[in-house]
């Protein structure tokens, strides 16, 4: 008699998530347009949230000793946004590997769906010792 193996089928839609964050005076420049680097925090809003939609923080993920620093960041402009502009900024995630996530972002202004950034990051698990170590079980089951 021949065990049966569990077989996990691809993914048809990854796991995805949308915040909004509207734009305070703070965030932008002389002329009033976002200044570049808030697209950063805001993927970090869109990555969190993706994360807790799981049902798993950051913070949790940090107690149990593993933490997801950015390796690599990239994002590219595609239309000004503005003070009071209302965004929502998706954030899809995938495995790259078992020590590897990627997670890809378009921000999209409300008021007239134009996409103003997309971009990406890709993270690493790192033990509280600083070394790497491989993703948590259930990160890599929700990713897979």
């Amino acid at each position: 008699m021949r065990a049966c193996r569990r077989v996990t089928l691809p993914r048809e839609t990854p796991p995805t998530s949308t915040s909004t964050v509207r734009v305070r005076y703070a965030e932008t420049d002389k002329m009033g347009v976002v200044y570049y680097a808030n697209y950063f925090v805001w993927f970090e809003v869109a990555r969190a949230d993706l994360l807790r939609s799981l049902g798993w923080s950051y913070r949790e993920m940090e107690l149990a000793g593993v933490s997801l620093p950015v390796i690599q960041a990239e994002c590219h402009y595609h239309s000004a946004a503005c003070y009071d502009d209302e965004l929502d900024v998706r954030a899809i995630g995938r495995l790259v590997s078992a020590v590897r996530m990627e997670f890809t972002y378009d921000v999209v202004r409300r008021s007239d769906s134009r996409l103003t950034a997309s971009g990406k990051t890709i993270h690493a698990a790192v033990a509280a010792s600083g070394r790497p170590c491989r993703l948590p079980a259930r990160i890599r089951e929700v990713f897979a």
